[in-house]
């Protein structure tokens, strides 16, 4: 039996080879080690990313990431377009959580033009951000339960999940880009009955996460399975520049909505969620809990906002809008981490140039590339995709 990361090997398992300056010395013609790849088309892989893995029977030596099997180059092509036409673009960078690209971006030129939304579109904006934070979680405890073996759990979350698409789709017109949050604010208020609809999702999620706490955290093959495995240090979090969940799973009190609070969020009741043991187990049991929370926060929002006002500030002719020069950096927290924009302008009615940081590219690259080594191939999807990333953020 080979040891998983974080386990104690046997006797019997292989022994891995020095590694010299922090990577592995192997030798493929050996016939010791076998190289194999997983993906690009990997159901366990959170989207089309390959690994190259060397293995010394069912342990991997090491780890290679391999990007660029999906759409890409969104930066280079927002540089040729004006300011509202990078608008299906930006959605494009995170699929299945395109609502803070739409953010960041529209309050990047709002910083750089000087414009201030009103009150109401402030409330709209974080609402819209908090369920895309639920739909994305949903989306993601189905991969994690899945790459396990568990495919019924993603049933019923990826169910919810379509729900919660059902009352963006009311919302924006679209299911899965709602292109909802524009420059001077949001494109449209709240349907008459809107809260009410919204209200009997959240009821309906809330007892299938009952269910789903049971299935999984109390489940004992999901535990030892997770439970040791991928093991992020505290001491890692800033070399490798961790962040969200896989940070707070650590035991990093971290949260860009408390630490700098954007929005309304200094206006709402909520606490850091965290965790102590650093392993996949950690980080699913923090998104967990965080889905519980995204719940409370909308429930707080609907109740808090104004009921009445403005939701849109009049702008200029957005086709030949030209933007004061200037630069400009803002962020935000989504389900992954740290979600920032740089922006700059020119002064032309074109982006000099947008850069996204998105939580992807150190956690899906970096530290993967770190985690795997020592790990069991079997458990190779369940570590990718408790460190929850999206290629596209890589491939921007």
């Amino acid at each position: 039996m080979v040891g998983r990361q974080g386990s104690t090997q046997t006797a019997h398992s292989p022994k891995l080879p020095p590694v010299v300056d922090g990577v592995s010395q192997y030798d493929l013609y050996s016939g010791k080690y076998l190289k194999v790849w997983q993906g690009p088309q990997h159901p366990g892989i959170t989207g089309n990313m390959s690994l190259e893995l060397v293995t010394c029977g069912d342990q991997i030596v090491e780890c290679r990431t391999h990007v660029g099997y999906l759409h890409r180059g969104f930066e280079k092509l927002m540089e040729r377009r004006r300011y509202i036409q990078c608008f299906p673009l930006v959605c494009r960078i995170c699929v299945p959580e395109p609502d803070f690209n739409e953010y960041l971006f529209a309050a990047g030129v709002e910083e750089l033009a000087g414009i201030e939304i009103p009150e109401r579109a402030r409330w709209l904006r974080a609402l819209t951000l908090e369920m895309a934070r639920l739909t994305s979680f949903l989306m993601w405890i189905g991969g994690q339960t899945g790459a396990f073996g568990m495919g019924t759990i993603g049933q019923w979350t990826v169910t919810m999940r379509d729900y919660m698409l059902d009352l963006f789709e009311e919302l924006s017109g679209g299911r899965i880009y709602h292109m909802y949050i524009i420059p001077g604010g949001v494109r449209a208020d709240l349907p008459d009955g809107y809260a009410a609809r919204v209200e009997s999702t959240l009821r309906t999620i809330e007892k299938v996460l009952d269910d789903v706490e049971l299935a999984v955290f109390h489940n004992a093959v999901f535990k030892m399975r997770t439970k040791g495995l991928g093991t992020i240090d505290p001491s890692l979090v800033e070399t490798y520049g961790i962040t969200g969940p896989n940070a707070r799973g650590s035991g990093i009190a971290r949260d860009i909505r408390k630490d700098s609070p954007y929005l309304v969020y200094d206006q709402l009741e909520f606490s850091i969620i965290t965790a102590t043991e650093g392993d996949a187990f950690a980080r699913t049991w923090v998104r967990y809990q965080e889905m519980r929370q995204s719940i409370d926060l909308i429930r707080q929002m609907l109740r808090k906002m104004p009921q009445d006002g403005p939701f849109f500030t009049r702008l200029p002719n957005v086709l030949h809008w030209k933007i004061p020069a200037g630069q400009t950096y803002l962020r935000a927290e989504c389900t992954r981490g740290e979600y920032g924009f740089y922006m700059v302008s020119d002064g032309s009615e074109f982006p000099r140039r947008v850069c996204v940081r998105g939580p992807s590219y150190t956690h899906a690259v970096a530290l993967m590339e770190r985690l795997s080594v020592g790990c069991n191939i079997s458990d190779t999807a369940g570590l990718m995709v408790s460190l929850h990333t999206y290629p596209p953020e890589i491939e921007r």
